[in-house]
């Protein structure tokens, strides 16, 4: 197996041809005879014993060279690949050149990396601003950390309210007749949440344990399940338990059960601290968001369409893992979102130009500042994506191979640099702007009471699955995913 040809024949695109010699694709083709024969009937023969000169004769002689070619193609074209040493991006397409007695001869064509330029890197203007920490935002961590320990209490002397968390069960009708997924017992539901279709919740307050009553809903003209769009539904429910929260109260108790404190004064003061810290890391992130949108504009590159599609192709890739790791697929996702593979793409499509854009910049700056990923570097990262997937070192080496390791670790060098050697300039929030007040509207009814139009429904009774958590992405950083429709 060898290369035998290196051809320009656009900008970025390249014809390659490699050899494999007659012995060795001889070898595949019996290889493929041994494993097809016995599946093949040849009258005068029993099955699976016909010779292959037989079989060629009666079916051609090229009955066997796909699947040799396609054994052999994988090692053969990474040879090839790799002797040409071209920058191959994308997906090669291939053809057969020759298949004679001087062996097998196939081409391939590949589009590379493309040449880039970049300049004046250092030096480029941002503006910073560190929101400063309030006393409210404190006590709204807070809160949030005292309702996620409150506990639930039985409730038996009223009637359910907003806020209370109820058991029911539910059946749904449209037209009288039952639908899928409009069904449940025993489904817990914290009032006000919005979990349900809007009007729903609101039905439920008033009423008292052991009451059976019909909540009446309406599903919104566009509803992603065209059978019930713009339909009335009744859903026949029966509440069986009012449970309301119990606050913990905010004291040094409470501070020693959430914390490693032992006052809540201390406690208070570390949450300030990490909602400092955060602030900090989000005026970081907002500069380095900046200084790649500049690397940006200043990238002059040629670059072939199959990159933007490829890393797009990534993107959904890793989207459709993160989804599994929470027990759901792409298919599932499609199904609550109403979305396709092909918006899907065409979502992540910009982020993923920005993201081959932003790689092919930082990569020239490490190349031109001659940055380069130590032992110690390539070491530590291993290390860091170990204990972010709970695995051995060892592990995580053997999936991802060094050189992938110090390309990253370049292109962070290189993002790290141009932020030390950025102009920053900090600035002061925004003062919020007020709300205008709504114009008054006039009215020409007299001795008339305007009434409310009744809201529509806008979604199933149906919970939200969780947003899937990040994987590791390569050190540019990437856009924000798109979220799932509710």
């Amino acid at each position: 197996m060898s290369l035998t040809k290196k051809e320009l024949i656009e900008k970025n695109k390249y014809e390659i041809e490699f050899s494999i010699d007659k012995k060795t694709f001889d070898d595949a083709v019996m290889k493929v005879y041994r494993k097809s024969v016995k599946n093949i009937n040849v009258p005068g023969f029993r099955k699976g014993k016909a010779p292959k000169s037989v079989i060629e004769k009666m079916y051609g002689t090229g009955v066997f060279y796909e699947d040799a070619i396609n054994d052999l193609l994988p090692e053969a074209y990474d040879a090839a690949a790799k002797e040409s040493e071209l920058e191959i991006v994308g997906n090669p397409e291939f053809d057969i050149v020759s298949i004679d007695e001087g062996g097998l001869v196939m081409k391939a064509v590949v589009y590379v990396k493309p040449d880039v330029e970049i300049k004046d890197y250092f030096g480029i203007e941002v503006s910073k601003t560190v929101i400063p920490v309030t006393d409210e935002e404190v006590d709204r961590e807070i809160k949030t950390v005292q309702e996620r320990n409150a506990r639930e209490t039985e409730v038996t002397d009223r009637a359910a309210e907003m806020g209370d968390t109820t058991v029911i069960d539910f059946d749904g009708y449209v037209d009288d007749k039952q639908f899928d997924g409009g069904k449940a017992e025993g489904h817990k539901l914290k009032l006000g949440s919005g979990q349900f279709i809007p009007g729903f919740e609101e039905q439920i307050v008033g009423k008292n344990v052991g009451d059976s009553f019909d909540v009446n809903v309406k599903f919104p003209a566009d509803y992603h399940a065209s059978e019930l769009a713009d339909k009335d539904a009744v859903f026949k429910c029966v509440l069986h338990k009012i449970e309301k929260e119990e606050l913990p109260e905010l004291d040094d108790e409470f501070a020693k059960d959430v914390s490693e404190f032992d006052t809540f004064a201390e406690y208070k003061a570390d949450v300030k601290a990490k909602i400092e810290e955060r602030h900090a890391r989000t005026a970081d992130a907002e500069i380095e968001e900046q200084i790649i949108a500049a690397l940006i504009a200043k990238l002059e590159a040629d670059i072939p369409e199959c990159m933007f599609v490829a890393e797009t192709e990534n993107f959904v890739r890793d989207y459709d893992s993160r989804l599994r790791m929470q027990g759901l697929d792409l298919n599932t996702y499609f199904k609550y979102t109403g979305l396709t593979l092909d918006a899907l793409r065409e979502q992540m499509r910009p982020q993923a130009e920005k993201q081959v854009k932003t790689r092919l910049a930082l990569e020239k700056i490490a190349e031109l500042e001659g940055i380069v990923a130590s032992d110690a570097d390539i070491n530590e990262e291993y290390e860091s994506i170990a204990k972010a997937y709970n695995v051995p070192v060892e592990e995580a080496k053997n999936s991802i191979p060094e050189d992938m390791i110090a390309a990253d670790m370049k292109v962070k060098k290189a993002v790290e640099l141009v932020k030390e050697k950025a102009v920053v300039t900090e600035k002061a929030p925004e003062e919020p702007k007020p709300a205008k007040k709504p114009a008054a509207k006039k009215t020409t009814t007299k001795k008339t009471t305007a009434k409310a139009d009744d809201a529509k429904a806008e979604e199933k009774p149906a919970e939200e699955a969780e947003k899937p958590k990040r994987t590791r992405k390569p050190a540019a950083k990437k856009a924000e995913e798109p979220k799932a429709e509710e």
